[in-house]
């Protein structure tokens, strides 16, 4: 009887070694790749914000932006961004929420059930901030490292009863007048079941439809969809500055609409990165955001009217730091789940109204806070 508590004892220890050797193998990152942050000033901004950039960190919380402030040795864009809050980020049938829901909390000030896109409990759809955005006259735009008809966007521009109707959601885009999307999900757009082009439909639209940034490079007029990707885009740094660069490539033709603009960018992987409990995933997809967080704060310095709000959908992860070295920029982390958790996360705001995103609030605030500004 020893014997056998001997030896069950010992499998029992050989098993946490291998699972702990195989969490950690995850669970610490060095970063080598240390971004400069950008020099902007704090300049008189106007009283209202005429344009509005909102980044969504896919499943990013304290603990992943304080990963990524470590692993870029105590500096990231976001320090530039002095006005913060937090919100509770609850769905109306979970207490955790999925993107679905979350991003559908944002985008219309609406609690719904884990699943939905544009839509409320009883299914029925409500318009999104993109969408009276664009009703009132100003310019819109979407960017993300998924495919653009990835629960996150999907729900500032389309209405559907699942995140998972790709196809139903693609189809969306063409009942709007959005000036300007960027992300993967060219397939669901060409290769679908019902057989439709929508590319082609796109161009019928009068829409400039380009398969990559590089071939967009020299156009500046909307509409126009450019597409990273056939499905996701890759992970960073495998892809490249294509964040960045579809953030400054929006903005750049968002501006010239004299109504001004509102554009969501969405940093997706963040939470694939807390899914796959993998410290080096997040902290790379978080600085990666970043730096696009540094294009939107350098054009709202000089703009001087334009607001700019960092925020996310829900945690990943349940992910804690419990070591790190800034001078190294290294950084431990543990996790408690592979799925979302129900903890606050933390809103960031820079420019006129950036006031409004201070304390404790819904994620339904969001959208309510937004519509103030902009005086709708």
């Amino acid at each position: 009887m020893k014997r056998f508590t001997l030896i069950a004892w010992m499998v029992l220890v050989g098993l946490t070694t291998i699972h702990a050797q195989k969490s950690d193998s995850l669970a610490t990152f060095t970063n080598t790749a240390k971004h400069e942050v950008v020099t902007i000033k704090q300049p008189k901004f106007k009283s209202k914000p005429k344009n509005i950039i909102l980044f969504i960190g896919d499943g990013m919380g304290v603990a992943q932006v304080y990963a990524g402030l470590v692993a870029n040795r105590g500096q990231l864009n976001i320090n530039h961004m002095k006005h913060i809050g937090f919100i509770q980020t609850q769905s109306a049938d979970r207490f955790v929420t999925d993107s679905g829901a979350g991003g559908t909390a944002i985008a219309t000030g609406v609690r719904t059930y884990n699943g939905a896109i544009g839509v409320d409990i009883n299914k029925q759809p409500v318009k999104s901030i993109l969408q009276i955005s664009d009703e009132r006259g100003k310019a819109t735009g979407l960017v993300s490292t998924s495919a653009i008809t990835h629960a996150t966007p999907a729900s500032f521009i389309a209405h559907q009863p699942s995140r998972n109707m790709y196809e139903e959601i693609a189809a969306d885009f063409l009942k709007t007048d959005i000036d300007i999307f960027i992300g993967g999900g060219e397939d669901h757009f060409t290769k679908r079941k019902d057989g439709r082009n929508l590319v082609e439909e796109l161009r019928a639209k009068g829409y400039s439809v380009f398969s990559g940034l590089d071939e967009a490079q020299s156009i500046q007029k909307a509409p126009m969809a450019i597409f990273a990707a056939a499905e996701h885009t890759e992970t960073y740094p495998n892809r490249g500055n294509m964040l960045p660069v579809a953030t400054q490539k929006a903005i750049d033709v968002l501006k010239q609409d004299k109504k001004g603009f509102f554009l969501m960018v969405e940093g997706s992987q963040i939470d694939w990165g807390g899914h796959a409990n993998s410290t080096p995933y997040i902290i790379n997809e978080v600085l990666d955001m970043d730096i696009a967080v540094g294009k939107a704060l350098e054009f709202a310095a000089q703009n001087r009217e334009t607001l700019v709000i960092v925020t996310a959908d829900h945690e990943t992860g349940g992910m804690t730091i419990n070591g790190g070295n800034y001078t190294a920029g290294t950084v431990t982390a543990r996790y408690t789940t592979t799925d979302h958790s129900a903890v606050m996360v933390p809103v960031f705001a820079y420019g006129p109204g950036a006031e409004e995103f201070i304390g404790i609030y819904n994620n339904t605030d969001i959208f309510l806070k937004i519509k103030k500004l902009f005086g709708f």
